[in-house]
């Protein structure tokens, strides 16, 4: 049995473009390294949730690592938990955002946000202004992050399913209204709007004159990565929410950008998951100019000389689509992907791009079929038909500690 490497390069489905010569930034782009993997591996195309989904980037991230919807726990559950805050099912949490507002005609419309070096001092002081309302038996705590973001954790039998209130599209549509999705939601809600309310009173003057919520969730109990997948290892990411996300399923979560040294260290270390993620395609796709993507693609390849694909499965594939078109955040295009490693078939495909891999001997794939496809090149697929473990969805061969020998 072999480890896993999972390259995660965010945002790197692309759409044509005319700059381009009608190719995506990874057709256009020069990628000798992963040229090379590709054809020594197989490829295909990855839709983390669905053709023409357009995911966010933790909804992608859980469903490629082999998590259900059901079991989702809510973003700003991994936030607590990549910055090291204790979590508890006790608790339903939502991101809070400080931001200066205007009154218009059909509402308050987001203008900007705090600079995260020269509105620091004051946008903590803000936050912290705001700590401990209590509304209706709940009581809403904030702890800073930075540019006047927090964590928002609300006490007092509170229920998640509730919308956000954050204008995401704040060019659109302006501060929303808190709504509950279920009935039961009903009392959150409404707490969750006297407290927008409470903050704007409290704020009143101040420059930055709201916090908006976004990312209700709640702690859930999920089967680790070892125990559904049968792997342990490292979880290496510059975002905190990834980081949190990571550790949510039990990966040990390791603040790095793209480091094949740290692989290498880790693969001899005996992990058998190591998974490395890199946020500057994504980074690069949100200034909406395609050539700079593609550049950030060229020096991304660069780096991919040393591939550990002699000694474990090596995946190189992005979470979701950041087209370099207006208008778009993310989008519903299919994302590149390939597998390399000992034993794993060559299959036709000679070069990495969207219209390349979609020849591959992969096909077109779906988030939850990811991992069973790297397990089964890492020939630790589990034996469907056998039940060797009670744990709910395992898809891999079991850790030998799972097993209880009878005695």
């Amino acid at each position: 049995m072999l480890p896993i490497v999972l390259v995660l390069l965010d945002g790197l489905g692309s759409r044509a473009h005319d700059v381009l010569g009608g190719r995506t930034s990874n057709e256009a782009a020069a990628t000798p390294n992963l040229d090379a993997l590709a054809a020594r591996g197989s490829c295909g195309l990855l839709y983390a949730v669905g053709p023409g989904r357009a995911p966010s980037s933790e909804v992608a991230h859980w469903a490629m690592l082999g998590y259900r919807p059901d079991e989702f726990p809510g973003r700003a559950v991994f936030e607590a938990l990549g910055r090291g805050q204790p979590v508890s099912g006790e608790h339903v949490f939502a991101y809070a955002a400080l931001r200066p507002a205007e009154r218009r005609e059909d509402g308050w419309w987001l203008t900007g946000r705090p600079d995260p070096e020269r509105d620091a001092e004051v946008a903590a002081e803000l936050v912290a202004r705001c700590d401990g309302i209590e509304i209706d038996g709940l009581r809403f705590s904030l702890e800073h992050v930075w540019r006047g973001e927090a964590v928002l954790r609300i006490g007092g039998s509170a229920d998640e399913r509730v919308t956000d209130t954050d204008a995401f599209f704040r060019d659109r549509h302006p501060v929303l209204r808190p709504r509950p999705l279920v009935p039961e939601a009903e009392r959150t809600a409404n707490a969750c709007e006297e407290w927008s309310r409470e903050v704007m009173r409290r704020l009143d003057g101040e420059r930055f004159n709201v916090i908006t919520l976004k990312w209700f969730g709640r702690p859930r109990r999920v089967p680790s990565f070892r125990d559904r997948h049968g792997l342990d290892g490292g979880f290496a990411a510059e975002s905190a929410f990834l980081r949190g996300l990571g550790r949510c399923v039990g990966l040990e979560p390791i603040e790095a950008n793209l480091d094949l040294g740290l692989a290498a260290e880790r693969l001899e270390g005996g992990d058998t998951f190591v998974y490395l993620h890199d946020k500057r395609v994504d980074e690069a796709g949100h200034t909406k100019d395609p050539r700079e993507k593609q550049r950030a693609i060229e020096e991304l390849d660069a780096e991919l000389e040393s591939l550990p694909n002699d000694r474990a499965i090596v995946c190189v594939t992005g979470d979701h689509a950041t087209p370099a078109s207006p208008e778009v955040i993310h989008s519903g295009d299919p994302v590149p992907l390939l597998v390399a490693g000992p034993g794993v078939r060559a299959d036709a495909v000679r070069s990495f791009g969207e219209l390349d891999c979609a020849l591959g001997i992969l096909g077109q794939l779906r988030g939850p079929d990811l991992m069973p496809v790297l397990l089964n090149a890492a020939d630790r697929p589990l034996f469907l038909g056998s039940r060797p473990t009670p744990v709910d969805g395992a898809d891999g061969y079991p850790d030998k500690d799972l097993l209880e020998p009878l005695i």
